[in-house]
């Protein structure tokens, strides 16, 4: 199957070595990436426990190791008969092989912009609007309850207000700030 191989010089055959083995374990990892290997049951997709950190792209791990290999590998093969001058065409695949590892940060970061936080946090709420469901009375005399939405999620919280009227049912009401975990809010 690779017989084509024997009759190479040893430049073109280490290239075509490197860029088939490369592109074996890129599909492996690729696989893997898809049916969930990177997670759990012991099996990883990328080998880089190493730094167990939660950033998303680490300079020196397996993955890109693998895609610097997979750039250098492939653009050895492709330039081999184009460049005459083997130092420069190493020069070349060292290059592409880096270029490989700056694009995969690239999609990385793509990828990061679509996820979205949708941890419910208190401090969110300032200056939100939200509806009374029950009563709230007048001058921090006692909790009543909001609804408020809060990415597309309903939440029924405990809110008071310093105005000199008692809020009631279905009005609508604006965040102010936050006491003691309990929403201050003031009539619309």
């Amino acid at each position: 199957m690779f017989g084509f191989l024997q009759n190479l010089e040893p430049l073109n055959q280490g290239f075509w070595y490197i860029a088939l083995a490369a592109s074996l374990i890129f599909l492996i990892q690729t696989v893997l990436t898809f049916i969930g290997g990177g997670h759990g049951d012991g099996i990883h997709a990328d080998f880089s426990d190493a730094g167990h950190t939660d950033t998303p792209f680490q300079l020196f791990s397996f993955r890109n190791l693998i895609n610097f290999l997979l750039g250098f590998g492939w653009s050895g093969v492709a330039f081999y008969n184009s460049v005459d001058n083997k130092t420069l065409l190493i020069f070349i695949s060292v290059v592409i092989g880096a270029g490989f590892i700056f694009l995969f940060f690239i999609l990385i970061l793509q990828i990061l912009k679509l996820t979205e936080d949708n941890t419910f946090k208190m401090e969110n709420l300032i200056g939100r609007v939200g509806e009374v469901y029950l009563t709230i009375p007048a001058n921090m005399g006692g909790k009543g309850k909001i609804l408020i939405s809060v990415n597309g999620a309903n939440h029924e919280l405990q809110a008071m207000t310093e105005s000199e009227e008692n809020i009631p049912s279905s009005h609508s009401v604006r965040v102010i700030y936050i006491y003691d975990e309990v929403l201050v809010v003031a009539e619309i």
